[in-house]
């Protein structure tokens, strides 16, 4: 079942003045493929499917690897697909689920299973209200924790001020902004 969402994914670096912020949409064409793209502060298409990644600017060759190269990407595409899905099972396989809140405002933490993608990755927490995913905590073995919001979230974490704005519409904190 085909699906798309509007994001803003908000960067932190000590090397930036400011979090630096994407903006685009992802989709889901089909059940094997996940498409990333990012529409400002520049463009590039991202495409996940089959055990690789595509890579596309304009004006530029495409790069193409495999997942294996990046296995956050292929947990992306695991568990959005899992989500969108409603397959439980998909992502008790390569994560422990830990479910928390209610159902009008939960949080889902994955921890990955598979030592070489937690060697990357400490895990993933999925924040939603009701039936909305509004955020995605990407939390890395290293370095700061990137966050994804999604739809209505995605509209307001582009008038958002610092990164602690960021993480309160991330958590859904009725106050942020």
């Amino acid at each position: 079942m085909p699906a798309a969402t509007t994001f803003v994914e908000v960067r932190e670096s000590p090397m930036l003045k400011a979090p630096l912020r994407l903006s685009g949409e992802y989709r889901r064409p089909d059940a094997d493929t996940l498409v990333r793209e990012v529409r400002a502060p520049y463009a590039e298409t991202t495409t996940i499917r089959d055990g690789h990644a595509t890579l596309a600017r304009a004006g530029k060759p495409d790069r193409r690897f495999a997942l294996t190269r990046a296995p956050e990407l292929a947990a992306l595409q695991t568990s959005f697909g899992a989500l969108l899905s409603g397959d439980v099972g998909a992502l008790r396989t390569h994560y422990t689920v830990d479910a928390q809140g209610s159902a009008a405002h939960w949080a889902l933490r994955l921890v990955p299973r598979e030592a070489a993608l937690a060697a990357r990755l400490q895990g993933i927490v999925l924040h939603g209200d009701g039936g909305e995913l509004r955020c995605i905590e990407t939390v890395p073995a290293k370095g700061p924790v990137q966050r994804t919001l999604m739809a209505a979230a995605a509209q307001a974490a582009l008038d958002a001020g610092d990164a602690a704005d960021i993480a309160a519409l991330c958590r859904g904190d009725r106050d942020a902004g």
